[in-house]
């Protein structure tokens, strides 16, 4: 393993799908790290004083220097122990660009739409939801088809960037697909997702730090319990 834990400090939420990203990437990179569980209702003076200005997880802390916010520190960690594992974003500039452009996709597009699906008010809000979700889903495989070449991952042979990405909400997924019996990555809509979905979670790197889903799946009902009664209040 890589680095000295003393060095490196992840401030996180064990539940938070930006969290996972940063853990997937220390982890498939073998970064040793300290990690500390943050209360978001009660955040710790460290966290409001190494993100001031968002005051959220994840913060990556590396020699005592704050990085924040997910896809920042995920490249942040590829240049900065570029020595340790593999590579998360590949040589090449316009490679680079392509992994970069497909993280914006999943950041911008499919993660908003996953959220109004998954924790809109009304009903409505959420059919549009899925519509977009699956729709962003249906693009992120033809990429998956573009960019992997036949293999099996968006970096190749070996999980990269995008993959641990994307990978970040697939512990989440997992939980809403046991909650609402639906699959999200359609084998039969979605063969090369649901594949690479399999593939990832099956990696030591990625088993090692993702969540459980049953915990996922407890805190999910408890948060749109809370949903349904702010609605019914508002109502």
């Amino acid at each position: 393993m890589a680095g000295a834990a003393d060095d490196v400090k992840l401030l996180g939420m064990w539940a938070s799908p930006y969290v996972l990203r940063v853990r997937l990437a220390l982890s498939i990179k073998g970064i040793r790290y300290e990690y500390a569980e943050e209360d978001l209702r009660h955040k710790s003076e460290l966290l409001l004083r190494s993100n001031p200005v968002h005051n959220k997880v994840p913060v990556l802390i590396h020699g005592g220097k704050p990085v924040c916010e997910s896809l920042v520190i995920l490249q942040y960690i590829d240049e900065a122990f570029g020595g340790a594992g593999p590579a998360l974003l590949p040589a090449d500039p316009h490679e680079r660009a392509v992994a970069r452009f497909w993280a914006a996709f999943i950041e911008d597009t499919l993660v908003k739409a996953m959220n109004q699906a998954s924790w809109s008010k009304t009903e409505g809000e959420k059919v549009e939801g899925n519509k977009q979700a699956t729709a962003a889903l249906r693009t992120l495989e033809g990429a998956l088809r573009d960019v992997s070449m036949g293999k099996p991952f968006f970096g190749g042979d070996s999980a990269g960037y995008v993959d641990i990405v994307l990978g970040g909400l697939l512990a989440g997924v997992r939980a809403m697909e046991a909650m609402l019996g639906v699959k999200a990555f359609d084998p039969e809509t979605m063969p090369l997702l649901a594949a690479w979905a399999d593939n990832f979670g099956a990696l030591d790197a990625v088993a090692a730090v993702m969540p459980d889903v049953g915990r996922l799946v407890e805190l999910f009902v408890m948060m749109h319990a809370q949903i349904a009664t702010q609605a019914a209040t508002t109502n």
